[in-house]
């Protein structure tokens, strides 16, 4: 932790796009003349850099709706500036805390909505409506399978706080009038911009294994001193983040018990406590994304 992690940002480049994300996109192409609706979903805490850069290339102009998840857990002011920035787009958006407050039945109107066209044209030719048939897509570790079980109303997915639980594609029944094509969480092939690189490692949207963690910590606690002093000091007790970080990490150490022979704080259990805090939803309140005009 001796140099200066902010010559590090600068220098280091992330990224992550494993073999099934190029399958997975593939097979979504293949899969897209069965596919009415899109729900894509994104984290409420990175609405910008969770979205998927190249989506419109595998799915065309199939009708969308974005759906904000972990939306109790986001700066409810700077994620709302993102949600008005996709509607003026044109997009429909939803907001959801899929733990306490989940609405499915808004999702189901504005899927419903969207397939009225459809439908209405059956139902003049004499024919009953047709089965909806979504596709699920997002990055990974965005809460899809969350999402999809509180839809079901069951467990119908594997749900976990790590990137890549979803696989393979699979067809999930919700009702009579609903079937969802759940995918395996993709991003796309190059970041152009490290900032939003730093922001997906941060909010767990890439492998642990494959990053810079102590870099990735450095940016978190960085973004925190930045825009939410407050957080930092009550959650971690610091007013202020040394140009190293030497100190910041020797003080949540000590804080935490992260202590190794002589007393020396362990830096690798001081990163593993900070992004388990993000994993668990322990740091409420935060978006990293900015809005700006």
């Amino acid at each position: 932790m001796s140099e200066n992690k902010d010559k590090v940002f600068s220098n280091t480049v992330i990224n992550w796009y494993p073999g099934h994300m190029a399958k997975t996109k593939r097979l979504i192409k293949e899969h897209l003349n069965l596919i009415d609706v899109v729900y894509e979903v994104i984290d409420a805490r990175i609405p910008y850099s969770s979205k998927i850069v190249d989506i419109d290339d595998y799915i065309g102009n199939k009708p969308k709706i974005l759906i904000m998840t972990k939306y109790d857990l986001c700066d409810v002011t700077e994620t709302n500036k993102w949600v008005n920035y996709y509607e003026n787009l044109g997009y429909k958006v939803i907001k959801a805390d899929l733990i306490n407050n989940f609405n499915k039945q808004q999702i189901i109107d504005i899927t419903n909505e969207l397939m009225s066209n459809i439908n209405n044209n059956r139902l003049e030719k004499g024919m009953n409506k047709r089965k909806t048939r979504v596709l699920v897509v997002g990055i990974p570790n965005a809460g899809k399978s969350t999402l999809i079980n509180r839809l079901v109303g069951k467990k119908a997915t594997s749900v976990g706080n790590k990137p890549g639980v979803t696989k393979n594609l699979n067809w999930i029944r919700i009702n009579d009038e609903l079937e969802l094509l759940d995918s395996p969480g993709i991003l796309w092939p190059k970041f152009e911009d490290q900032k939003v690189a730093y922001n997906l490692a941060s909010l767990t949207a890439i492998k642990e294994e494959i990053l810079p963690v102590s870099e990735v910590v450095c940016y978190i606690l960085k973004t925190l001193h930045t825009y939410y002093p407050n957080l930092l000091k009550d959650r971690y007790g610091l007013t202020e983040i040394d140009e190293d970080f030497i100190e910041a990490f020797d003080t949540i150490g000590r804080a935490r018990g992260c202590l190794g022979k002589g007393g020396i704080v362990d830096d690798d259990k001081v990163c593993d406590i900070v992004l388990s805090d993000i994993k668990n939803g322990l740091l409420k309140g935060i978006t990293f994304d900015r809005y700006e005009n």
